[in-house]
């Protein structure tokens, strides 16, 4: 084979190559459902009601579940192929979906949860992942990663999440879409496979606070009463110090809508960790069995390793069995949890559960019936697909301290979309007392709107300062730079006028040359540019200097001198009497110009 064909190949082979690589990238950026189900199916609702009854509640709204909820008939995955493979269907469905079936939902099929629900990154490696209608290169966030997806790409109206560790509140933030973390306990976990049972709660997303509601309604059972306003709005400041976007894009926004709405006198700041100090005292007892000799961690910080702990121990107790006696195919992240130290288990454990009564009792006490506790529901924007960031030390010790708020206490929480910053969604969350669920769905409902006409107004005056700010730091360059260029150009002068002075005209030239070319504004450069070009009988070019020194400052006496000495070497001596008497108007006493115009004076009488 000739070397032209050989390469004719090598080049047809990485064009096929191209098309097919091309090919899997556009198939999986065209992905209708962008990965969010595992499984598609109907659950129909039941017929509506004959008038003059009304329609069932969630009439005409679709929805979708998070695979660890059983559908029966169907194996329930739980995020991994291995455990899917291992066990049978489901004998019936779980009690949460059928209550908004029956309440009038259509439910279209489950949803891709992160492996065993244990993460908060919302990639899952069995499934491809789904990807993030809102930011398609950033993380959609779990463990319900597929259940926002879902609703974020408006496939469904609401779906249905497991909330253990921030398993709705994540990706609801990420995918810049509305997610409830329910009180613990509120809703049957029946049906549902757990994660840890201590703090697996029920929640849901949605597009529209008033469906958020509507599920709510019909799921926690809630009567139709009018909605109550809240007397406490409190901003928690030292979660907001963790906050990795300026707190104008988040706690401003929630301060400006709340004064709009329910006014001034409601808004209250306070300082989490130090309230902590006080009221859970288990906290300090968890701090001393988990020290190993280091610094002792801040209250939030310490609650947040507290909630680790007993998410761990109670995963492990749970699925260790299984995971030992199957050898499933598993991410290293999950498996990473099965070989980590707990012990010693048993005193961590019950100062766990002190600490979860305590926190619950702390809170319900501050927030009361009619307060609303404020903190961001994830400190940073959403990672990278791919990024290690998740796995760091300060990701999780930044965002577990915010999650661990409601999940500890068994509070109930709601994030809330802020719009977009860096082009990534951005959130608040807005948290009630334990069973105070309605009450927040109601409060959320009312700040909505407000919240996002105030985002949209501070994502605007964002962009507006960044547009100043860039200005004034491109005129803070810009003077900067002129500074130097005068510098500079004076320096080069200092030179030109050395060399004048020992006689060294043409080097002075290139000095002076050298100076405008840094300041071409500067009349003395000129001049004295002249004043060698003189020396050395350029008279023309002395001229033209003479003229750009004047046009630059009129009153440079010394420009219309030597404009006069070289004009008179022109033979141009009515112009050179005119430079010269205009010397003397400038500066009167100047005896070179008195003399030289008298001399031509006289010559031409």
């Amino acid at each position: 084979m000739s070397s032209s064909a050989a390469n004719l190949f090598v080049l047809l082979g990485l064009g096929l190559a191209g098309i097919f690589i091309m090919t899997r990238k556009l198939k999986k950026a065209i992905r209708e459902d962008f990965g969010a189900f595992v499984d598609r199916f109907q659950l129909l609702p039941p017929p509506q009601p004959a008038p003059p009854k009304a329609p069932h509640p969630l009439t005409a709204l679709t929805f979708a579940v998070s695979d660890v909820f059983d559908i029966d008939g169907h194996v329930t995955g739980f995020g991994n192929l291995d455990w899917a493979r291992t066990h049978e269907a489901a004998a019936r469905t779980s009690p949460v979906v059928s209550t908004v079936v029956e309440g009038g939902a259509t439910c279209i099929g489950k949803t891709v949860v992160d492996e065993m629900a244990v993460s908060i990154s919302g990639e899952n490696k069995h499934y491809d992942g789904p990807t993030n209608p809102a930011a398609n290169a950033r993380m959609p966030g779990g463990s319900s990663s597929g259940s926002a997806v879902a609703v974020a790409a408006g496939l469904v109206d609401f779906s249905l999440g497991l909330d253990t560790i921030g398993g709705v509140r994540v990706p609801a933030s990420f995918c810049g879409v509305l997610g409830i973390r329910t009180s613990y306990g509120s809703l049957s976990n029946l049906g549902m496979i757990s994660v840890s049972p201590s703090l697996d709660t029920v929640g849901w997303f949605a597009k529209d606070p008033n469906v958020l509601r509507r599920v709510g309604h019909v799921l926690l059972q809630l009567p139709n009463v009018d909605a109550r306003a809240p007397r406490n709005i409190i901003i928690a400041d030292d979660c907001f110090e963790l906050l990795k976007i300026p707190t104008s894009r988040v706690s401003q926004v929630v301060i400006k809508s709340t004064e709009k709405i329910f006014g001034k006198q409601v808004l209250k700041h306070a300082n989490v960790g130090d309230y902590l100090d006080s009221k859970v005292p288990s906290l300090n007892q968890f701090n001393k069995t988990n020290r190993n000799g280091e610094l002792k961690a801040s209250s939030i910080k310490s609650l947040a390793n507290a909630m680790l702990f007993l998410h761990r121990h109670e995963f492990k107790t749970n699925h260790g069995e299984w995971i030992n006696s199957s050898s499933p195919v598993m991410d290293p992240v999950v498996t990473a949890l099965l070989h980590e130290d707990l012990e010693p288990a048993d005193a961590k454990i019950s100062s766990c559960q002190s600490i979860r009564s305590e926190m619950r009792s702390a809170l319900n006490i501050v927030l009361k019936d009619d307060g609303i506790l404020v903190i961001p529901t994830v400190a940073d924007l959403p990672p990278k697909l791919g990024s290690k960031e998740v796995l760091s030390v300060e990701y999780q010790s930044r965002n577990f301290t915010l999650l661990a708020i409601a999940s500890m206490s068994g509070c109930c929480q709601v994030s809330v979309p802020l719009g977009y910053y860096d082009k990534c969604p951005i959130s608040v969350s807005f948290i009630a007392r334990h069973g105070g669920d309605r009450f927040l769905l109601d409060t959320v409902n009312a700040l909505y709107s407000s919240l996002q006409e105030e985002a949209d107004v501070a994502s605007k005056s964002n962009l507006t300062k960044n547009v100043i700010s860039q200005d004034e730091s491109a005129e803070a360059a810009k003077e900067k730079l002129l500074i130097f260029l005068a510098v500079t150009a004076l320096a080069q002068t200092s030179e030109g006028n050395a060399a004048f002075k020992d006689k060294q005209y043409q080097k002075a030239i290139s000095f002076y040359t050298e100076a405008i070319k840094l300041n071409g504004k500067n009349a003395t450069y000129y001049g004295n540019r002249a004043a060698a070009y003189l020396e050395l009988g350029s008279f023309l070019q002395a001229e033209a200097d003479c003229n750009m020194a004047i046009t630059l400052d009129k009153k440079n006496v010394k420009a219309y001198l030597r404009r006069g000495t070289a004009r008179e070497m022109l033979g141009y001596y009515k112009d050179a009497i005119e430079d010269f008497k205009m010397a003397l108007v400038l500066e009167p006493t100047n005896k070179r110009a008195s003399l030289s115009a008298e001399r031509l004076r006289k010559l031409f009488q």
